[in-house]
């Protein structure tokens, strides 16, 4: 009798986890029928679908203070020092710390993993990924120049703890992989806020037809900004009675790191013009770029006949084969697309967080999102127009 009732309660237990657990479910955006634009998804409709591109998190939790952590992403799987890829950055709104930058201003190139953290863990990240490439790197190396952009955590963590480590960052390397990103509250996006409810790290991507060339473009977030949320034009900020200026200004500012990648081949210049575009991609999410809103992107194309090869010698006739400009409008509408729904997925995928101080952030409410939505008349616009 005894084993029978301890089996009863055990299955009692197992059942409210379960009930637990589908409460928390959390949904990507079209998972919800939120479909963004005209162009099709890739294959895991994230940054990973632009071959070679890998992603890879390390969540930091620990205590009730500590919530933060790294996200990287990896262009190839080669030696980057030595083979390095074509990049730009552009500054949406300059209220940040985007280590690297200003060399990749110059010489449009990109020789370390990017890495997205903190933003009292920035000097940190660039030691221990300067580290590693001297540890991965045949050569003798005297310049590094690592790469990291940052959001601040600082209301959910301890910021000033800066418990991030090398090993921290040498896990998330390690941890990169191709395929489906892992999303919401991981990585770097552990302890940020969007649109006064979770935010964290979203991803998703657009294929172009085979007549534009079949190109890729893939975006990975760092979501933690404010403004008037919008999803496919249905105010769903107001409605949901969270938005900027509601109660106090200060409430809207934050920063959004936008990473873009694409296997078209494009040249610093061009990726640049890539990169403004994703900024249009945040603006129809609701972002302002507040006063206080570190909002960068950076831009890289991963494709071989761009690549810069680092060799001992001092130089080395390269031939490298670009597309016209005339051909990138394609590309600018992709960029924009996957950068909103990559916006969508970072809310949607996020779960309440209880952090710093007993402060706690909760995750946007998935069915009165739908509700919403549904109100509007946006969901499944693929459907409605017969877009695919």
């Amino acid at each position: 009798m005894r084993i029978l009732i301890l089996l009863i309660l055990l299955q009692q237990i197992l059942n409210f986890g379960m009930k637990a657990q589908s409460v928390e479910k959390r949904f990507r955006a079209r998972e919800l029928g939120i479909v963004v634009g005209v162009l099709p998804a890739g294959k895991y409709n994230a940054i990973t679908d632009v071959k070679g591109v890998k992603v890879g998190h390390k969540t930091i939790i620990k205590g009730d203070s500590i919530r933060t952590g790294v996200t990287v992403i990896i262009p190839h799987d080669g030696d980057l020092f030595r083979d390095k890829v074509p990049c730009a950055f552009y500054a949406g709104n300059a209220f940040g710390k985007f280590a690297g930058s200003t060399q990749i201003e110059e010489l449009g190139e990109l020789e370390t993993p990017i890495a997205l953290t903190n933003t009292l863990a920035v000097p940190k990240v660039a030691d221990a990924l300067i580290q590693y490439t001297l540890e991965k790197s045949g050569m003798e190396i005297r310049s590094i120049n690592p790469v990291v952009g940052e959001t601040n955590d600082g209301y959910l963590n301890k910021i000033q703890e800066r418990v991030i480590t090398y090993q921290d960052v040498l896990d998330a390397i390690n941890s990169s992989s191709s395929g489906e990103v892992e999303e919401g509250s991981v990585g770097a996006g552990t302890g940020t806020i969007a649109f006064g409810w979770k935010g964290g790290i979203g991803t998703a991507s657009r294929v172009l037809p085979k007549n534009l060339g079949g190109w890729t473009v893939g975006v990975l977030v760092q979501t933690n900004f404010g403004g008037i949320l919008t999803i496919n034009g249905a105010p769903v900020g107001l409605e949901l009675g969270k938005f900027y200026l509601k109660d106090e200004l200060q409430k809207a500012d934050g920063s959004i790191i936008i990473v873009v990648a694409t296997d078209a081949p494009l040249m610093p210049n061009q990726l640049k013009r890539l990169a403004r575009r994703a900024m249009l991609g945040l603006a129809r999410t609701g972002s302002p770029s507040t006063n206080g809103s570190g909002d960068y992107v950076i831009a890289f194309s991963t494709n071989p006949d761009c690549r810069i090869k680092q060799t001992d010698e001092i130089y080395q006739p390269q031939t490298i084969k670009v597309l016209p400009n005339s051909a990138l409008s394609p590309l600018f509408q992709a960029v924009v697309e996957a950068t909103e729904e990559a916006i969508y997925n970072s809310l949607l995928k996020a779960t309440t967080m209880t952090g710093y101080l007993g402060r706690k952030v909760e995750a946007i409410p998935i069915d009165k999102v739908v509700e919403i939505l549904n109100k509007y008349n946006v969901l499944n616009y693929d459907k409605k127009f017969k877009l695919r």
